[in-house]
């Protein structure tokens, strides 16, 4: 038996939108930690450089004290963001449970604009509350960045 075989199945979750905004423009609004708080969350902690820990907190539930850890992965200007998603506990179940997932932003010219490609990778049960939540919302955040863009930038 592989090694593939005796991982758990995990599920992902994509949002791929094309928006008239450059990329130079996407990528401030996904990088200025002032905006994340507008789209997302107000980070603590965060700069876009790999190895850099920041993290988001977001209301509690059960044992999880609703602090997502997270960690810059890769950073290309311009281009990607990657950072990890790690939050919940072991001791809850739906609302926060533990997850170990990773976010994927990449920023692709387009005819007219960049493509926004969002992957937030890795849910594995007992997450289904959370890739449900989150595949309803990261839907919106990611217009919401697209608006942002066009407002400051």
């Amino acid at each position: 038996m592989s090694s593939a075989a005796l991982k758990p199945a995990t599920r992902d979750i994509r949002v791929d939108e094309v928006f008239s905004h450059t990329a130079e423009m996407m990528w401030k609004t996904l990088t200025t930690p002032e905006l994340m708080g507008r789209w997302l969350m107000v980070p603590t902690g965060f700069e876009p450089v790999v190895g850099n820990h920041f993290t988001y907190q977001t209301t509690p539930a059960g044992e999880w004290d609703g602090i997502i850890n997270c960690e810059v992965l890769e950073a290309v200007p311009n281009e990607r963001l990657v950072y990890t998603w790690q939050g919940g506990n072991d001791a809850n179940s739906g609302y926060g449970s533990r997850l170990d997932t990773v976010v994927a932003w990449t920023l692709t010219r387009a005819e007219g604009g960049t493509r926004v490609r969002l992957v937030h990778s890795g849910f594995q049960a007992p997450n289904d509350v959370a890739f449900r939540n989150m595949s309803d919302g990261w839907p919106k955040v990611v217009q919401m960045v697209a608006e942002l863009a066009r407002e400051y930038f």
